[in-house]
């Protein structure tokens, strides 16, 4: 199957726009907490089983699905469709994604007071924060395991750990949006310094 993409470019794809939207329906089935809580399940769907991004692909995709509006499973299903059978392919999985918290939300707003009064559903949920806390952690692990072993990365990422620490610790106020933005700085002085020492480099041995 192929799919003809803006500009002329063919390029291969034996991905169904059914297979997208029921890959990404699982997806946001099975998955409490969304956002972080999504991401090992989509690393095993798009990476380990259908092999749709690398690890390294995966690592920029969340990191710019992070960085943009919206949430980042949402941005990350809408990523991989789009890479896989453009804008049908996005819209299949983004709808794909988002549908099941639509209808359990849309269910749920019909008895709301006598679902939350509801024992057995109290129980349930004290079960379910532990695991997404669990999953969230895991997916901060994968993540970790997949960065670069620079010095620029390791302090960047032991600097945040500790700053994140000092928030929660001391109650300050401080968004998450400014980590996103000082990390965006910081990666690009550091890729500027770079190659400033490249051309110099390049400069004396001439």
């Amino acid at each position: 199957m192929y799919y003809r993409r803006k500009g002329g470019r063919t390029v291969e794809s034996k991905t169904s726009l059914r297979t997208l939207f029921w890959l990404f329906f699982k997806i946001g089935l099975f998955t409490f907490g969304g956002g972080y809580a999504m991401l090992p399940l989509i690393e095993e769907t798009v990476v380990k089983k259908n092999k749709w991004l690398t690890a390294d692909e995966l690592l920029d995709m969340i990191a710019v699905a992070d960085s943009t509006p919206g949430p980042v499973a949402i941005n990350s299903a809408t990523y991989v469709g789009y890479r896989r059978r453009g804008v049908p392919g996005a819209i299949c999985a983004t709808v794909g994604v988002v549908l099941p918290s639509m209808l359990i939300l849309f269910a749920i707003s019909l008895f709301f007071d006598r679902f939350l009064e509801w024992k057995p559903v109290a129980a349930a949920f004290s079960g379910i924060k532990v695991a997404v806390a669990v999953l969230i952690l895991r997916a901060a692990w994968s993540l970790l395991k997949k960065l670069p072993h620079t010095a620029f990365a390791v302090t960047l990422t032991v600097l945040s750990v500790l700053g994140m620490l000092a928030i929660n610790l001391f109650s300050l106020t401080f968004s998450a949006l400014y980590f996103i933005l000082l990390g965006a700085a910081l990666g690009l002085l550091a890729s500027g310094v770079t190659r400033l020492r490249t051309r110099k480099r390049g400069d004396r041995e001439r």
